[in-house]
């Protein structure tokens, strides 16, 4: 599978409850921090539903 890296842009204050979840479910915790993960489906939608908080780059 394709690897995509994942970057948190902005902050999770005054989000949902749902929204931090799925961030912490990410591994994303503070602006600016940046993981890599295996771009499985389960993953794919995680990100669609945060896509306004990261930026997402193929590798």
């Amino acid at each position: 599978m394709a690897k995509i890296k994942i970057t948190q842009i902005k902050s999770v204050i005054d989000r949902s409850e749902r929204q931090k979840r799925t961030m912490q479910a990410l591994g994303l915790g503070k602006i600016n921090q940046a993981v890599e993960v295996e771009a499985t489906p389960s993953i794919v939608g995680m990100v669609r539903k945060v896509n306004h908080l990261v930026a997402v780059e193929s590798i």
